[in-house]
């Protein structure tokens, strides 16, 4: 506090330096109860900016994988028939997809009725949701899948008992490894394996399937030749004028038979929904903000208790009301301060180190940051303003009486 002027008048200002300095002093002076009330709003903005940032930290990831991959895929599979029972896609959808302008590939996959399993010793019921489709020559391409182990189908092995596992089949199958003569049992027959994919993110269905030749699903597995699900990379500017013709061109006698669908839509989705979830984690980091709040004026209530010879002894000598009112409003603050940035750099560290082990950019908004901060501040302002009006009302000489 500036000294008095030379007339005795007490003075009317209370310098930022001197505040500040007598809000340290009382906080150094009870440093167990400020650290335990300062560690509640610490809990609560870590919380609040590491869901922030964690959340979007996965958004960036899910959304650069996403590019990644395309956008510009787009999927047409059968619906059901005006009757409500299952209708098929004609033979020659994919060929006449192909002719659409802007597409640039076309893949497709058939269901076959068929089973597979490691050996014929495996109960048939034993299934491990394995399912058996025929599959085009360029169906890694279209998918963005890539070749783990062996080599895919070619138009060789497309006519021979040769099959390809996706990454959920193979681990379900119990192979590990491409060996020569490795085999599993397919339909009622042996199929010899020439390889094994990684895992396809835009169509999870690839991975938990055993893939064969078109020809040779014909010739060994009874397969009919209609495909059950064709893949179409279409130019990216261009998708949505694809997507609305694929139907009428892919059946057009039925179109209403036939679904499309973006695959690339259910991650954005499943980007909104991890959001959305975040909100719950929002919700109990500010219940520990509140709680933080409340040991923050339970800490400067007892605070005033304590030092009412204190703001006895400083009106006695010129201490105005406003005096003492903002030495605990800034004390209350200063608390709440310290442990808002105490929090901000938790919430940091945690969102950096869990990103960094998931391969995601690290980001943090800056709403979480600085909001967690203006938050904490905010709830120390309110959590001291009682106790400061308290204080500043006790007259001088009933606070050193009672002392």
């Amino acid at each position: 506090m500036t000294p008095p002027h030379h007339n005795g008048a007490a003075p009317r200002r209370l310098h930022p330096a001197d505040l500040a300095r007598t809000a340290v002093v009382g906080l150094r002076t009870r440093r167990m109860r400020a650290a335990l009330s300062a560690l509640g709003i610490a809990i609560g903005i870590a919380a609040m900016v590491a869901v922030l940032g964690l959340s979007a930290s996965s958004q960036a990831g899910l959304l650069a994988e996403i590019d990644k991959l395309g956008t510009n895929l787009l999927t047409v599979t059968p619906g059901q028939t005006m009757g409500g029972t299952d209708a098929r896609l004609p033979v020659d959808a994919p060929a006449m997809i192909a002719r659409i302008g802007p597409v640039d590939m076309v893949e497709h996959t058939g269901k076959v009725a068929a089973s597979a399993y490691r050996s014929p010793h495996i109960p048939s019921f034993n299934t491990n949701s394995i399912s058996v489709h025929a599959a085009s020559l360029n169906l890694p391409a279209a998918v963005r899948a890539t070749v783990a182990q062996g080599r895919y189908l070619n138009a060789a092995t497309a006519e021979q008992p040769v099959a390809v596992l996706g990454s959920d089949a193979a681990a379900r199958l119990g192979i590990a490894r491409i060996h020569p003569g490795a085999r599993i049992w397919v339909g009622g027959q042996w199929f010899y394996l020439a390889g094994i994919l990684n895992r396809a993110a835009l169509t999870p269905e690839i991975d938990s399937s055993v893939l064969v030749g078109y020809p040779a699903a014909r010739k060994y597995l009874n397969f009919d030749g209609h495909p059950s699900k064709v893949y179409v990379r279409a130019q990216t500017e261009q998708v949505s004028d694809v997507q609305k013709v694929l139907a009428a061109t892919a059946n057009p006698r039925n179109p209403g038979e036939v679904g499309v669908s973006r695959p690339s839509a259910a991650l954005v989705a499943r980007a909104a929904a991890q959001s959305a979830l975040g909100g719950l984690f929002l919700g109990l980091g500010a219940v520990a903000l509140l709680v933080g709040g409340i040991g923050v004026a339970n800490t400067m209530v007892i605070s005033v208790l304590e030092r009412r010879s204190e703001i006895g002894l400083r009106r006695a000598l010129g201490a105005t009301k406003g005096h003492i009112r903002l030495q605990f409003l800034s004390e209350a603050i200063l608390l709440a301060a310290l442990g808002g940035a105490a929090g901000v750099v938790i919430g940091v560290a945690a969102t950096a180190v869990y990103a960094h082990v998931k391969a995601w950019a690290t980001v943090v908004p800056s709403l979480a940051w600085g909001g967690g901060l203006g938050a904490a501040v905010s709830i120390g302002a309110v959590a001291g303003l009682l106790p400061a009006l308290r204080a500043a009302r006790m007259q001088p000489t009933e606070a050193l009486r009672t002392a």
